[in-house]
């Protein structure tokens, strides 16, 4: 999120935003063992960035592109890369937008969360709400009326 808020924020230079990740990876996840996921949602997002910026435009009418404040049009921007273009096994649409609100919650304004809240639901909702009655693996043994030994 902060890789794709810089490039906003100085423009959206046509080249530099692997500079920008490369470097905020270096000096903020430097923990991290297996960065792949943070290129592939920048990779991702970049990809599909004409839909997405789309997508928001149509879920959230009264607000222009232009107008959403940046952090919250780069976190709305990787929730719907996750919910509409991500790989769905490793980041289910629930958690894609949880995620999503949380990062809004963190660094966003005060309404952050609740917008970003309103926009990917109403895109849930049109997409026809994938995953929506999936329960953890623990909680679907016990409704089949089998016992789950996880804990």
């Amino acid at each position: 999120m902060q890789s794709l808020y810089e490039w906003d924020f100085t423009g959206r230079p046509a080249e530099g935003l692997a500079d920008i990740v490369e470097r905020n990876i270096a000096e903020f996840a430097s923990g991290v063992e297996d960065t792949g996921f943070i290129r592939r949602i920048v990779a991702g997002v970049i990809q599909h960035i004409d839909q997405i910026d789309a997508i928001i435009a149509k879920a959230a009418p009264q607000w222009p592109l232009e107008q959403i404040a940046i952090v919250d049009r780069n976190v709305l921007r990787i929730g719907l890369y996750e919910l509409l273009f991500g790989d769905r096994n490793e980041v289910p649409p629930k958690v894609a937008i949880n995620e999503s609100i949380e990062l809004a919650k963190s660094f966003g304004g005060e309404s952050s969360g609740k917008f970003v809240n309103g926009v990917l639901g109403t895109v849930y909702r049109e997409i026809g709400e994938p995953g929506k009655h999936d329960a953890p693996k623990a909680k679907r043994a016990e409704s089949d009326g089998e016992v789950s030994n996880e804990h």
